[in-house]
């Protein structure tokens, strides 16, 4: 990130890290999107070291936008509206702490701003269950082997793609079309 760009970091974990890349990368304002791990204990985990749930680490996409064209609060609104915030360590199918809902914000007006939507949300009540989101500081971000990046656009036919990533990119796109890049 070059700083004279003003561009922000948003770190988001909201299962597997192969369905959020997808929309947030196609969302104006965002830079980059890099899925990896993040939230846990090991320097420089593994996919298989993640997935044992013993790193503590949560897949993960970091999300570098700028903040003239898209609002951190409106990368967390996205993120609230394309999984599932009241299921711990879990998503669908996918169980463990690594598909946990964690947001590890960067700095404090993240974490006010994480705080206050999710009180927001849950006083809005569009859940049966209240949000169990983890807001945390970050503190490393470790990125995922590199036949994790971009695995929608390079695996589209595959089943998981098919089955489980596919119909949420469309939703998005239905719920969010004004907003794509």
């Amino acid at each position: 990130m070059n700083p004279s760009e003003n561009l922000e970091v948003a770190t988001l974990g909201g299962g597997c890290f192969w369905c959020l890349e997808p929309i947030f990368a196609h969302l104006k304002g965002v830079e980059d999107a890099v899925v990896g791990y993040a939230g846990g204990k090991t320097t420089a985990p593994s996919y298989e070291q993640v997935c044992t749930g013993l790193t503590g680490h949560a897949e993960v996409v970091q999300v570098t936008f700028n903040p003239a064209i898209i609002s951190y609060r409106e990368i967390l609104e996205v993120f609230f509206s394309v999984h599932d915030p009241t299921t711990r360590n879990r998503q669908g199918a996918d169980v463990g702490t690594q598909y946990r809902s964690i947001i590890l914000y960067h700095n404090e007006e993240q974490r006010q701003t994480a705080e206050n939507l999710i009180a927001e949300l849950n006083q809005e009540g569009i859940w049966q269950k209240p949000i169990v989101t983890e807001v945390v500081p970050f503190t490393a971000f470790y990125p995922a082997e590199e036949y994790h990046q971009e695995y929608f656009e390079k695996n589209p036919y595959a089943g998981y793609c098919q089955v489980v990533i596919q119909p949420k990119v469309s939703k998005f796109r239905k719920q969010f079309a004004e907003r794509l890049k």
